[in-house]
């Protein structure tokens, strides 16, 4: 048996087994929400701080008909417990399962002072219940900004994570992502919700947290948003919603009510509510996407051609056909969103995209079958990919995301191999569908020693991709526990400002971070360069700048023949040589904060020896 057929085969058996656990699952009427003493009425709370504006959103257990729907935000100063925000608890129904109501309440504060870590807690039931946890200062002064981000966190393992909250509390994460899934039962999102807080609260209620929700929190297997309509078709791949705004609303309110306000909060179709925007956490800017609510979903837009409308496995299919430039992938909101957020580095040194998923076909074989495409990535359709990863670029910005239940490091490419961005798509809490990256062909440039699928490839939608990494699951034997069988596991992100350099790591689910014996997955961690998310290959360049009193500025180059901006980027010391890549005159504009300079007519050169340029501000 050939090492495909061994894949193949022991992926079906864990499909088996898996399916069966699933369906198991499936044979219970839902979670059971438990009854809790009333001074444990809340079960967990979420924070963001971004421009001085506190955002806490407190999650409640369903409280008696009698209870106090009365909120207080307190924080201690000097000695004492001073209330800062009041509220209610939300009744809103979620719509399912009958008579579920939110039970949550989003507490709100101007102006508040980040400069230092406040104790908070969240008062309930006229005293009776309290919450505590700590409101972290702004990180701003340290140089290493480390990310926590977690995907698919699934209803095979319902049980509490004391292995990963150890881990986490070792690593000391700045920021905590969650990038989808983190709940699975697809009708009762209160239940996945109040356990999803069970399990991560003694993580979220100390440090700021990002959720975003896909597919299975809003109550689908897939989703292909295409601006809130109604979906009729199993599976939703004529795109839309399967439950009602009522529901995803309420799923979507519970898991983002904390995150900064959205650039641009007009509701889409159905009154569905939206909230891409961005975040600040020491110095590093994060954009938020929302990357299925606009998508176009594939069934009638293309032939079926594989068992779903999302899947192909038909070897005659031909990729250029599947890409139609009307379908939409981030719609053009995001798209104005993304190239003004690019612009703005207000604060930030460094930036980051988070995401549901990656821009690629992250996997060739999905519980046991092997797939020629999947549409559910976003590499489909490849038009709009392109224009994602074209504005995503020009802000130097690496992509973090999740959802493929693949562990990933690809350098993307629209034009050529690697003139885009890096992503890392990190492994599920819990993988109940195993994917496997095995091309049928090895790739070119490989460039790990540690794993022999590494190097440029297409995927299967014809997109150019560089494997790094990739954490595939293994079936024969246990590495620290059962459940790194599946590949499960979470990432960690390290941003160094002064190196300017961004460290992927990848951690088992049951491996200790503390023992020296415990490894990552082979093939990380991977260290990549802020300017290597746009390594496109220069056509020509411009002047050397100097700016020696004022290091560190941000420089954006404008095109004058077409006045757009080509990239903008927060340079590290002194000088700096903008590559371009059209030969012609540009604009340059340098900014050091409280001073800032315009430069006109710069001539674009293909020798790099130039004359230079003292920027006066």
């Amino acid at each position: 048996m050939n090492q495909s057929s061994k894949f193949l085969a022991s992926g079906l058996i864990f499909t088996i087994t898996l399916l069966c656990c699933s369906n198991s699952w499936a044979q219970r009427k839902g979670l059971v929400i438990p009854k809790v003493e009333k001074k444990d009425s809340i079960c967990f709370a979420l924070y963001t701080v971004e421009k001085g504006t506190l955002k806490l959103m407190a999650q409640l257990y369903p409280l008696a008909d009698d209870d106090s729907r009365d909120l207080e935000l307190q924080i201690q100063k000097d000695g004492k417990w001073q209330t800062v925000a009041k509220s209610k608890v939300r009744e809103d129904l979620y719509d399912s399962p009958p008579g579920a109501k939110a039970w949550n309440s989003l507490l709100r504060v101007e102006d508040w002072d980040h400069s230092q870590d406040w104790n908070y807690r969240v008062v309930a039931l006229d005293g009776v219940a309290k919450y505590s946890g700590i409101i972290r200062k702004d990180p701003k002064d340290k140089n290493e900004i480390v990310v926590a981000a977690f995907t698919g966190n699934s209803n095979g393992d319902r049980s509490m994570k004391p292995d990963m909250i150890a881990n986490l509390k070792a690593q000391k994460p700045d920021l905590l992502f969650f990038s989808g899934d983190q709940s699975y039962d697809h009708r009762n999102h209160l239940g996945a919700w109040l356990l999803f807080g069970r399990q991560f609260g003694e993580l979220i209620k100390d440090c700021p947290t990002i959720c975003i929700p896909d597919d299975h929190d809003v109550g689908q297997g897939n989703l292909w948003g295409e601006e809130g309509v109604d979906s009729s078709l199993p599976g939703a791949s004529d795109g839309g919603y399967t439950m009602s705004p009522q529901y995803v609303n309420e799923v979507q309110f519970a898991q983002t009510g904390n995150l900064p306000d959205p650039y641009d909060a007009t509701p889409v179709k159905r009154d569905i509510s939206v909230y891409y925007t961005a975040l600040n956490i020491g110095g590093i800017s994060f954009a938020i996407i929302e990357d299925r609510k606009f998508k176009t979903g594939p069934a009638g837009v293309i032939p079926k051609m594989g068992p779903r409308p999302d899947h192909i496995n038909d070897p005659k299919y031909d990729r250029k056909a599947v890409d139609v430039p009307e379908a939409q992938l981030l719609g053009e909101r995001q798209l104005k969103f993304l190239n003004a957020w690019g612009k703005d580095w207000e604060g930030a040194e460094m930036k980051a995209v988070l995401s549901q998923t990656i821009f690629a076909g992250g996997a060739h074989i999905h519980h046991g079958q092997r797939l020629l495409a999947d549409l559910d990535s976003n590499g489909w359709p490849q038009t709009g990919r392109n224009k994602a990863l074209a504005e995503i670029r020009k802000s130097f910005a690496v992509m973090i995301a999740g959802d493929q239940h693949l562990a990933t490091v690809f350098h993307h490419g629209i034009d050529d191999w690697n003139d885009s961005g890096y992503s890392f798509c990190v492994p599920s809490i819990v993988n109940y569908y195993p994917r496997i990256w095995y091309p049928l062909e090895k790739g070119v440039n490989p460039v790990s020693d540690a794993l022999p699928h590494t190097g440029q490839y297409f995927d299967g939608l014809g997109n150019k991709i560089t494997a790094y990494a990739y954490a595939n699951p293994d079936h024969e034997r246990e590495k620290y526990g059962p459940k790194d069988k599946g590949a499960a596991g979470h990432g960690i992100i390290r941003f160094d400002k002064n190196k300017r350099t961004i460290k992927f790591e990848c951690w088992p689910r049951q491996s200790d971070v503390t023992n020296p014996n415990h490894k990552q997955f082979p093939g990380w961690p991977v260290t990549v360069k802020q300017e290597d998310n746009y390594s496109r290959k220069a056509v020509a360049y411009l002047p050397m700048l100097n700016f020696p009193d004022h290091p560190d500025p941000v420089v954006q180059v404008i095109s004058e023949a077409t006045g757009e901006t080509v990239y903008t980027l927060r340079v590290k010391g002194t000088s700096y040589r903008p590559k371009v890549f059209a030969k012609g005159t540009y604009t340059v504009k340098v900014d050091a904060g409280d001073k800032a300079e315009t430069i006109i007519g710069l001539k674009a050169s293909s020798d790099i020896i130039r004359s230079s340029i003292n920027v006066e501000f």
